[in-house]
């Protein structure tokens, strides 16, 4: 029998956002890991505001809001804020009444400044690293390092002189740069829109853009991302920015470290040895690492797992939104980066908590 259409709208209901969520959906298993992060940040979180005033946007909103952005790929924050609306899965997440209503999305410009100060996404990474260690899923031991690059939120257009000479244009509304035959680099030319991107290409014969570099130094073990840095594209930033993670990586025992061929190079190898770290890097035809080091299993086996990095650089860059970034400058490219990578890092624990419980 055909239904019919009811056109009243009930108006009192007693469900909760909890009772609609499916009780298997994987995001069930990623909320307590976020909560009890939340949880481990509550003293920087008091740093962060004053005792008396207005109250604010609470920062556990703006950081779970942030994770939703990158695990449902949201383009932007104003449209998280429009879908907060009516989505109760994400009111639910947040610990939203079904009633309680969106905040605006000025809220993000607002407090960013005050999450860049006390580098809360950071810490955020770093609880979320650490609930990961207590549940004795990180190897101390073997670790893998590679670089990309990440398209600025920067037109070839808006690179122009730097001496204030401008680059011949065309048409009037939108018009277009005629710059073939102009000798262009990032010694002579800056970006008006993000003067901190920097024009690069992945390799010879590809076409150049404006981008910063994004960096990632994963454990071996588990896949998981320990760290992650954005810095300006240049020549050396990979190795450069290698070392200083690999530094940052807790104990004095010897560590091994997997990379691709770029950073076979004399620098990169000697310093690695120096900081007593076994480089297990890609061989070049002319390699500078010999067979004291590839005639070990684990050089083998340090080369075979580390083409799992580029799962975590295929996921930012698709899932998280990475593909061209949203932000301006290093400090916020950072910022969004560290978040990206710790809602990574929350999917992998949830993947790993329900294969392997114990």
């Amino acid at each position: 029998m055909r239904g019919k259409v009811e056109n009243q709208i009930v108006m009192l209901s007693s469900l909760t956002p909890d009772q609609l969520v499916p009780q298997d959906h994987p995001i069930r298993r990623i909320k307590p890991l976020v909560d009890q992060a939340l949880k481990d940040l509550s003293p920087v979180f008091n740093r962060m505001y004053a005792d008396l005033g207005r109250p604010s946007i609470p920062p556990e909103h703006l950081l779970k809001a942030c994770l939703l952005i990158a695990l449902y790929s949201i383009r932007s924050e104003r449209q998280f804020c429009e879908r907060l609306q009516y989505d109760l899965l994400f009111k639910w997440f947040l610990g939203l009444n079904i009633i309680d209503a969106a905040f605006d999305a000025s809220s993000f410009s607002k407090n960013k400044e005050r999450l860049l100060e006390h580098q809360v996404a950071r810490e955020f990474l770093t609880a979320v690293i650490s609930d990961a260690r207590r549940r004795k899923l990180l190897s101390e031991d073997h670790f893998t390092v590679d670089g990309t690059l990440l398209e600025a939120w920067a037109s070839l257009k808006s690179f122009c002189p730097k001496d204030g000479g401008a680059t011949p244009k065309s048409g009037a509304n939108n018009p277009g740069v005629d710059f073939h035959g102009e000798h262009r680099t990032n010694d002579t030319h800056q970006s008006s829109t993000d003067p901190e991107a920097r024009l690069a290409k992945k390799g010879a014969g590809k076409e150049a853009r404006l981008c910063f570099a994004g960096h990632v130094l994963m454990e071996n073990r588990t896949g998981l991302v320990v760290d992650v840095t954005v810095t300006w594209a240049t020549g050396t930033a990979e190795r450069d920015t290698a070392l200083d993670m690999i530094e940052k990586v807790p104990g004095s025992h010897r560590i091994t470290l997997g990379a691709d061929k770029g950073y076979d190079t004399h620098d990169f190898v000697t310093a690695c040895r120096d900081i007593n770290v076994t480089p297990h890097v890609a061989r070049r035809q002319w390699s500078i690492v010999d067979k004291r080091t590839t005639r070990h299993a684990g050089y083998q086996l340090s080369q075979r797992v580390r083409k799992r990095i580029e799962e975590i650089f295929g996921w930012i860059k698709t899932v998280g939104g990475g593909r061209k970034l949203r932000y301006k400058g290093i400090p916020r490219n950072q910022l969004w980066a560290e978040l990206t990578t710790a809602a990574y890092n929350l999917v992998r624990i949830a993947k790993l908590m329900a294969t392997c419980p114990n």
